[in-house]
């Protein structure tokens, strides 16, 4: 979240998880249960509850572990909670792709898709305005093989 023009400078919130223990950025598992898919009608969603996540201020933060760059000051991170509700419904467009001199295939579609999201911890907490498919640029929902599981 910003508080002026898009730039390090600005930011004030950036709510990740960190890096893991194989370097992989801001990624966490979520329950099965979370995440719901019926490909065939072009729908999925994506509801995560009270994810335990840290507030590193803004990126620069976030990738040093709070150290900060020679011209953005560090900050420590702050223990803070994020819950979200992801909806994909109904295709607007279809592609399948198929290459396999990169080993990769996968059938999308361009769906509409709404978002809320919020956010808490000590004395801040941030609601996302409410859902508006008309303001979705563009959204996606697919399915891929890559890689070993191509074929």
């Amino acid at each position: 979240m910003y508080s002026g023009p898009v730039g390090l400078v600005n930011q004030i919130h950036d709510f990740n998880v960190h890096i893991d223990s194989n370097d992989v950025f801001w990624m966490v598992r979520v329950p099965d249960s979370a995440v719901k898919v019926d490909f065939d009608q072009a729908q999925a969603s994506l509801q995560v509850e009270g994810l335990n996540v840290f507030d590193d201020h803004d990126i620069a933060n976030s990738l040093t572990f709070g150290l900060g760059l020679p011209t953005i000051p560090g900050v420590a991170p702050v223990r803070a909670q994020v819950s979200f509700d992801v909806e994909w419904n109904g295709a607007l467009a279809e592609a399948d792709i198929h290459n396999a001199g990169q080993s990769f295939q996968g059938s999308f579609f361009s769906t509409v898709t709404t978002i809320n999201w919020s956010a808490e911890e000590d004395e801040f907490q941030f609601q996302s305005e409410p859902p508006n498919p008309a303001t979705n640029l563009i959204s996606v929902l697919g399915h891929e093989q890559n890689g070993v599981f191509f074929s």
